[in-house]
C-alpha cells in the first residue's frame, strides 16, 4: 500500500489527528460543496451539522456546484442548497475516525477544531448499461477521496 499524501502540510506534528476516506462512493460535488460548509467548524458543531443533513433538516449550501439547484428554506446567505445524505453519512463516518485518532493521541476531543478538510476526485469505475438493438452506453461511477485534520484549538486562559 503506498502511503497517502495529504493537501495540508502540518508544521505541528503532535498537535493533530488525521483522518483519510479513500475511493469513497459519493459524488464529488457534493463532498466539494460538503466541505466547504463544515470547513473551520468545531468537531460537535461540524458533527451535529451532518446529523441534521443527513435527516434533511439542514440544508447544506451550495455555492459552486448550484446550476439548475432549487431554493432551500434555513440558508442564510446564499438561497440555493440541497440534502446530500449519502455524501454526508460517509463525510461523518471519516469525521468520527478523525477524533478516534486524536483520542488516541491524547488530545483534548472537547476542543478539537476541523483544521483542514477537502475532497478530490478519485478514480471511476467503469461500467456499462445496456440499449437498445444489441447497444452499450457507459455508466460509470465516480470515487472520491476526503481528507480531514482535526488540531486543537487555541484557548485563551
Amino acid at each position: 500500500m503506498s502511503k497517502i499524501k495529504y493537501a495540508y502540510q502540518d508544521e505541528y506534528e503532535g498537535k493533530t489527528a488525521k483522518a483519510a476516506g479513500r475511493a469513497l462512493k459519493i459524488s464529488p460535488k457534493h463532498a466539494v460543496e460538503i466541505c466547504s460548509a463544515i470547513r473551520g467548524m468545531y468537531l460537535e458543531e461540524a458533527q451535529d451539522y451532518l446529523e441534521e443533513v443527513i435527516e434533511m433538516t439542514r440544508p447544506v449550501p451550495f455555492k459552486r456546484h448550484n446550476k439548475k439547484v432549487g431554493h432551500k428554506r434555513g440558508l442564510e446567505g446564499w438561497p440555493t442548497g440541497r440534502y446530500p445524505v449519502k455524501a454526508s453519512t460517509q463525510i461523518l463516518e471519516v469525521l468520527k475516525n478523525a477524533e478516534a485518532n486524536a483520542e488516541y493521541k491524547g488530545l483534548d476531543t472537547e476542543n478539537l477544531k476541523i483544521v483542514h478538510i477537502s475532497s478530490h476526485r478519485g478514480y471511476v469505475i467503469k461500467g456499462w448499461t445496456a440499449r437498445a438493438f444489441g447497444r452499450a452506453s457507459p455508466f460509470n461511477t465516480p470515487t472520491t477521496h476526503v481528507q480531514i485534520v482535526l488540531g486543537e484549538a487555541e484557548t485563551d486562559d
